[in-house]
């Protein structure tokens, strides 16, 4: 019985030990990245090319739209009436 909680307290632990350097080392390389490696800044498209068709309540309400689905990262580029 006492061979059976040893070999669990030392798997337990080395279980625990395993998580908690896999935990340090993501966190270590996710650091590095940002640091040494950041994202490039795109700038948004400023232009957009829509056909007269489309009313300016009607194009606020898209890009509003895209806005909100994309978290803000989203461009409209063209827009073309089917």
């Amino acid at each position: 019985m006492t061979e059976a909680l040893l070999l669990l307290a030392i798997g337990m632990t080395t279980v625990i030990i395993t998580l908690l350097l896999v935990t340090v080392v993501g966190n270590l390389i996710i650091r590095f990245v940002n640091t040494f490696m950041p994202e490039k800044i795109v700038e948004k498209a400023s232009k957009f090319s829509y056909t007269q068709s489309v009313q300016g309540n009607k194009l606020a309400a898209i890009v509003a739209a895209v806005d909100i689905a994309t978290n803000g990262k989203g461009t409209i580029i063209s827009i073309q009436k089917q």
